[in-house]
């Protein structure tokens, strides 16, 4: 099966100038949960996705690669 990128929290993180450290310990989170989701190794739940939106002060639809352009 072929890589797919479906998340784009990493470039978000970047763009709010925010690291993985940061997310997780805002999320009482392993940091190496978020490093697999920078990477799209696993996705986060919905719920929490939601959560990262609000820490980061954006639409949740910002932390998806869209499915149509």
């Amino acid at each position: 099966m072929a890589f797919k990128e479906i998340n784009r929290i990493k470039v978000v993180l970047v763009e709010k100038r925010r690291t993985n450290k940061w997310l997780a310990e805002e999320l009482g989170m392993n940091t190496t949960t978020i490093s697999r989701w920078c990477r799209n190794d696993v996705q986060p739940p919905l719920e929490t996705l939601f959560e990262v939106a609000r820490l980061l002060d954006v639409d949740i639809r910002e932390l998806l690669v869209p499915t149509k352009k």
